[in-house]
């Protein structure tokens, strides 16, 4: 078995680049020395459970043998990983395919006598935890070619990511209820520096400064009743009786979860697999609702729950709530350290990742970059409030620029005649609305890092940072009106008039109160807005 076809120890079935085929002790010593730039199979949902994945599991194998660092060698990595597995000298819960079931195989729980597993699993990709609808945009058990490595990818995706899927069909410990999801909220350094313009973290890189400081924090950041040593840690490792739970006070507070019944098995050497139900859950975690020690999830401070991020999506205005109002506990491993953002030291960026999730439906997979250097990153840790009140500050000036561009339109569809304004009328500017918020979130972050760098200057530079800001909301809502003005519904008799008094409108006092710098020719007379 230790020399098995499918032993993730000694075969090589992981692919990256630019290492080529690895063991998984291979991937993480070339990890360790910072030697990969990817995973060509990983599939984009796939890989922030990858990841976490790969630190928890370097972590335990650290901790349990009393590490500090992470090694460079292969051989040593297996050592390590054999290590956590004692009871398995022929490597069983590190190969793919395991015929006798009673065992474990990877993140393959034991099965026990009497359970079936009556579904079939044609392929790596009808085992992974997307729910699809219709068989349309990404398409169904499609991979029947599929390499091993899918399986690998699809099999961690699965049993450390997925929710409720229907009765007998339980979700992870590390979420807020079943239709919930898994959240990613971190600092990762940036792939050349504080001055790169790729914002892509390095795998390596971000592996080893995770691993580092879960290692180097384990005392500071231990919750709940996990044991210090001694914690379960590979739970596919145990046996699953049906109906039985395992409980926080059994495992590590590292530990890397299974919630389905699955096995693979290979046949004339084509990989499938079967999965079945389960009585229970497989952790009992229900009554914790997600806050169970998760180093990369924001817990709200007052509900004691994991974030959901629902079917939205990482916009400025979740990251503010996440990252600066206070209301959330910002994770462990999205806080700075070390020199992190010092001047010359290493750059980050901001990593939110989720697989947003309905009721037995996925919303989509939403992922965000937010590059940070200089005082910015470092006020990632004290100065969360003054961040959250800049801020908030901007957030008001979109809103303005918002309501004005808004206004103005819908002023044109009632022939500019405010009293004929109907509230369906709306609808109209709905496109030009979304398209200035999706630009105020793009440029959001780089004026709130500058705004927050010139704080400490006079203030002629704390003024130049918040009109910087204001001005390109101003000239882009102003394109956006021109742009969507002809488009406006309006009798053709009143046309001339209604387009004359929507241009005005636009010029609405709160944006001239607040900014009167960028107003220098505001319309005379009063705005059909001030009327307002």
């Amino acid at each position: 078995m230790t020399d098995a076809p499918l032993n993730l120890l000694s075969r090589p079935l992981i692919t990256a680049e630019p290492c080529g085929a690895l063991t998984l002790p291979g991937v993480l010593a070339a990890l360790a020395r910072d030697a990969v730039t990817g995973f060509p199979a990983l599939r984009p949902h796939q890989a922030m459970f990858w990841h976490m994945f790969l630190v928890q599991l370097a972590a335990l194998a650290l901790h349990r043998a009393g590490l500090a660092d992470m090694p460079e060698s292969e051989d040593d990595w297996r050592e390590l990983l054999r290590g956590l597995t004692p009871d398995f000298p022929e490597d069983e819960p590190w190969c793919l395919v395991v015929d006798d079931r009673s065992r474990p195989a990877f993140l393959q729980p034991p099965v026990p006598d009497g359970v079936k597993l009556p579904n079939d699993v044609p392929t790596a990709d009808a085992l992974d935890l997307l729910i699809t609808s219709r068989n349309h945009d990404l398409k169904q058990a499609i991979a029947r070619q599929g390499a091993p490595e899918d399986w690998i990818f699809a099999l961690v995706a699965l049993q450390t990511g997925e929710g409720y899927g229907g009765a007998g069909n339980h979700g992870i410990a590390r979420m807020n209820g079943g239709s919930s999801s898994r959240a990613l909220l971190t600092l990762a350094p940036l792939a050349g520096g504080a001055s790169a313009k790729d914002m892509a973290p390095r795998p390596g890189a971000w592996v080893r400064r995770d691993v580092r400081l879960l290692l180097g924090n384990r005392a500071a950041w231990h919750t709940l009743d996990y044991p210090d040593q001694g914690g379960i840690g590979l739970t596919w490792t145990r046996p699953w009786p049906e109906g039985a739970q395992l409980r926080t006070r059994q495992l590590d507070i590292w530990f890397i979860e299974v919630c389905r019944r699955v096995r693979l098995h290979l046949r004339d050497g084509v990989l499938a697999g079967v999965k079945g139900t389960s009585a229970a859950a497989r952790i009992d975690a229900k009554s914790l609702k997600g806050a169970v020690g998760d180093p990369w999830a924001p817990v709200h401070k007052t509900e004691a729950k994991s974030f959901t991020l629902a079917g939205g999506d990482f916009d400025y205005t979740t990251l503010m709530e996440l990252l600066f109002s206070g209301t959330w506990a910002v994770p462990p491993l999205a806080r700075p350290a070390g020199a992190e953002g010092s001047a010359g030291g290493p750059g980050v960026t901001i990593v939110a990742m989720a697989l947003a999730r309905g009721n037995s439906k996925t919303e989509g997979y939403r992922s965000r970059l937010i590059p940070v250097a200089g005082k910015a990153a470092i006020a990632l840790g004290p100065s969360r409030d003054e961040l959250h009140r800049m801020a908030k500050a901007q957030a008001e000036a979109v809103a303005a620029f918002d309501k004005a561009l808004a206004y103005a339109l819908v002023l044109a569809a009632a022939g500019g005649e405010r009293e004929r304004i109907r509230r369906d009328a709306y609808a109209f500017a709905r496109p030009a609305r979304d398209s200035l918020a999706r630009f105020a979130d793009n440029i959001f972050f780089e004026h709130l890092w500058a705004r927050f760098e010139a704080e400490e200057a006079d203030a002629e530079a704390r003024r130049a940072a918040e009109l910087a800001f204001a001005a390109r909301l101003k000239e882009y809502a102003w394109a956006l009106f021109d742009e969507a003005l002809p488009t406006m519904p309006s009798p053709s008799l009143y046309r001339h008039r209604a387009e004359a008094r929507a241009r005005r409108a636009l010029y609405a006092r709160t944006l001239r109160d607040a900014w009167p710098e960028l107003f220098p020719q505001a319309p005379q007379g009063r705005t059909a807005s001030d009327a307002a």
